[in-house]
């Protein structure tokens, strides 16, 4: 299913406007990062116990992500037919950044200490929250190719990847900010959240004009739309970006989701040169999250522009490489220092990784017409991970920890899912090399 509708000639952006273009991109990746790396963790802890934490996050993760995939390709396609004077797709920011920050007041108060009864309360919020941030981001993630001409897709995209790494330093420093006498502050850190939420939303609209649709679109039919959604994994090249960038997220959360509990049962002693540098283990991630910015920030940059004149393959091996050498590592166990030193080799990785693989996926794309839509259906490649890794990594946790505390190696549940984390990385890396018309 295509649409008739096109779009004014595209000139090119000044580095200002495309800063502007990726400010909300800063906003939900601080949000996304402060929950999935801070709260939801401690929160699935203070819920469920010690002894079933890793399948407490998996369960509210995978119905909150299961919500998030199916809300981005509909909203996509609906804000690539809906023409307002305000634009395609800053109508949908608004609402759904406004009824976002509503979900944030729910998670801050609804859980209650080792009291299942108070989970399906809060993953009721948990879903209300992906499902808005995902009326907002799927129409958002569109203007990217709305507003970029093809020979900019690669400097947009490392603005695109600096804003998520800023953003994810900020959610995941939140810890350290909101620490009080060695206990972190969770309710602060959700209102802080939705205050950034604010400001990135108005930002954007503030400073983004939006192309101006030429032809109208016709209405969307539903059955037609169903269809559609299976019509771009059906193009070579757009289907394997998909499966590539699904098994390099599934290496990520199975990584990022479970640091804080790494933290807390195998590192445990937060000292680094000679200093003790956190309280707690969620400060402690925070620790892990700044290096990583050290190493994300120049990366995300440099890789968009380098891709643009070299190829975005070669720095997807390279980024995916970098990021499969950091679980491998950990597998080992190591000081804070080494899981420090580690966030700056992922920094490096992901970085690159988050900014060329938009570039590769906006090149990538089989409509002109349809760019909200498939890029939703490309977002699909990000959310699903959650909904299949994180309760995967979590029952194998929960389940080899208990095994190992038997026999003698306890943090045996750590090894086996950093393993798998390798693995879903390596596959990644390879399957790349199927792209044939992007280089």
């Amino acid at each position: 299913m295509t649409t008739t509708a096109s779009l004014a000639p595209r000139p090119r952006l000044s580095h200002f406007r495309q800063a502007m273009l990726s400010l909300f991109w800063f906003a939900t990746n601080m949000q996304w990062a402060a929950i999935l790396i801070t709260t939801l963790p401690n929160q699935s802890f203070f819920i469920g116990g010690d002894q079933i934490k890793g399948q407490t996050l998996g369960t509210v993760l995978l119905v909150g992500a299961f919500v998030s995939m199916v809300v981005a390709p509909i909203f996509g396609a609906i804000s690539d037919r809906w023409v307002t004077r305000w634009g395609r797709r800053r109508p949908w920011l608004v609402i759904g950044t406004l009824m976002n920050i509503l979900g944030l007041f729910g998670l801050a108060h609804f859980p209650r200490q080792n009291d299942l009864s108070s989970l399906p309360l809060f993953i009721l919020a948990f879903m209300w929250v992906e499902f808005w941030n995902n009326v907002a981001t799927a129409p958002y993630a569109a203007l990217i190719p709305d507003l970029v001409p093809p020979e900019q897709r690669g400097s947009a995209s490392g603005w695109y990847g600096l804003m998520n790494m800023l953003g994810s330093f900020v959610g995941g420093a939140a810890a350290l900010i909101f620490t009080q006498k060695g206990v972190v502050n969770i309710t602060s850190i959700y209102y802080f959240t939705a205050a950034i939420m604010l400001l990135g939303m108005l930002g954007t609209v503030a400073f983004v004009k939006e192309p101006l649709v030429t032809q109208t679109p016709p209405p969307l039919k539903w059955g037609e739309f169903a269809r559609s959604l299976i019509s771009p994994l059906r193009d070579h090249d757009f289907r394997w970006v998909f499966w590539t960038r699904f098994l390099i997220i599934m290496g990520t959360f199975t990584v990022q989701e479970f640091l804080q509990y790494y933290a807390r049962d195998v590192v445990k002693d937060f000292t680094l040169f000679g200093s003790r540098m956190a309280e707690n283990p969620e400060s402690a991630v925070s620790f892990f999250l700044i290096a990583l910015l050290a190493g994300a920030v120049p990366s995300s940059l440099a890789a968009g522009i380098l891709s643009d004149k070299f190829g975005r393959k070669k720095m997807i091996y390279i980024s995916s490489a970098l990021q499969a050498i950091v679980p491998f590592i950990l597998i080992f166990g190591g000081p804070f220092s080494l899981m420090v030193g580690l966030g700056i080799v992922f920094g490096l990785g992901y970085g690159a990784y988050s900014s060329v693989d938009w570039a590769l996926a906006s090149d990538a794309l089989p409509s002109e017409a349809d760019h909200a839509k498939d890029m939703g259906v490309w977002h699909v490649a990000d959310t699903f991970p959650q909904v299949v890794a994180t309760p995967i990594a979590g029952f194998l946790l929960d389940n080899f920890q208990r095994v190992g505390q038997q026999q003698g190696t306890p943090n045996l549940g750590y090894t086996v899912i950093f393993s798998v984390a390798v693995l879903y990385f390596v596959l990644g890396t390879v399957f790349v090399r199927k792209i044939r018309k992007v280089r």
